[in-house]
């Protein structure tokens, strides 16, 4: 296949390129620092978001097209970085939108990056796909504003997947390095309140999710990139504890991080406990859908030795959410 990435130099973006190379794919980048770039075998760069750019010319042939851009939501959150947030978002999917209307040959499917922000923090409620999206704070209307911004390329005729990423872990990128660092140093502890729930993925899983969901034209909508056992803070910090053998003792209270990060203590202080219902009941294969194997693999490179078995017993957490 021919596969157009945004944002295909990204933490995520990165990885997929890598994946798809593997499986013998053509990918397309898209990217605003062109001249820092050189193609390679089966991959071509191509210019976007510049005034004189005409992405449109370069992908007269593509199959799918991956939205991953956006600015970083790391980052104390001034006026000027949530600005920067959505607009980055809004700006590179509506400039999607129209190079999609000039190809005369347009892609199957179009996977646009999303967030389980969208649903809103909550301890108690548990989220699919067909939950509402009722959350009010910044993540969550950014995320709503950016979906609706994407539906638009439904018009055209061209299966729309929504990927809503949860906590993304990898091993020299994302969240993980930072939350194990104080470990690192006998710091580590309870962040908070400890109840908060972590709806994490392996950014293998992450990887391959997309991969399938390209292919598997039943995916249309919403998709919850998420593993299918979310744990609260607490016990994140300490399966971080067991894997590294390091002490899970100090408390982190709220107050600080709320004054240190500002608004972006949402992060970390609050949560929402997300399930990949879509993945599930369509038979995807998790290769670390528990949090453990996930931490022995990116941080000790120790391979779940039952990895041959990834999916036994998923079937018993989908049927048990089906009674919750």
């Amino acid at each position: 296949m021919n596969i157009a990435i945004a944002g295909g130099t990204g933490f995520v973006g990165s990885a997929l390129t890598k994946y798809l190379l593997a499986q013998n794919h053509h990918v397309y980048i898209l990217t605003r620092n062109i001249l820092t770039k050189e193609n390679r075998s089966n991959v071509t760069y191509v210019e976007w978001l510049t005034p004189k750019s005409q992405p449109e010319h370069h992908l007269k042939e593509i199959d799918a097209l991956i939205n991953l851009a956006g600015e970083t939501i790391n980052g104390r959150w001034t006026k000027k970085k949530k600005t920067a947030i959505l607009n980055s978002r809004l700006l590179a999917t509506h400039e999607i939108f129209r190079l999609l209307t000039h190809l005369n040959k347009k892609p199957s499917v179009y996977i646009n990056a999303s967030a389980i922000g969208i649903y809103g923090t909550s301890g108690i409620e548990r989220f699919t796909e067909r939950s509402k999206t009722n959350g009010h704070d910044f993540l969550a209307t950014v995320v709503k504003r950016w979906e609706n911004e994407a539906a638009k390329i439904k018009e055209l005729e061209i299966r729309t997947v929504f990927a809503r990423f949860g906590v993304i872990l990898g091993r020299e990128e994302g969240a993980l390095p930072r939350i194990v660092l104080p470990y690192r140093f006998y710091a580590g502890g309870r962040i908070g309140s400890g109840k908060q729930w972590v709806s994490w993925i392996h950014i293998d899983d992450a990887v391959r999710m997309l991969d399938w969901a390209l292919s598997n034209s039943e995916i249309a909508g919403p998709i919850n990139v998420t593993a299918p056992e979310p744990v609260q803070m607490d016990q994140f910090g300490q399966e971080i504890s067991t894997v590294i053998h390091r002490p899970h003792w100090l408390i982190v209270p709220s107050f600080p991080l709320k004054m240190l990060l500002g608004e972006m203590s949402m992060l970390i202080l609050k949560g929402q406990h997300v399930y990949p219902e879509k993945a599930m009941q369509l038979g995807f294969d998790f290769s670390y859908p528990r949090l453990h194997h996930a931490l022995q693999d990116l941080l000790t490179g120790e391979k779940n030795e039952n990895i041959t078995n990834r999916s036994e017993n998923l079937s018993d957490h989908f049927t048990d959410s089906q009674k919750r």
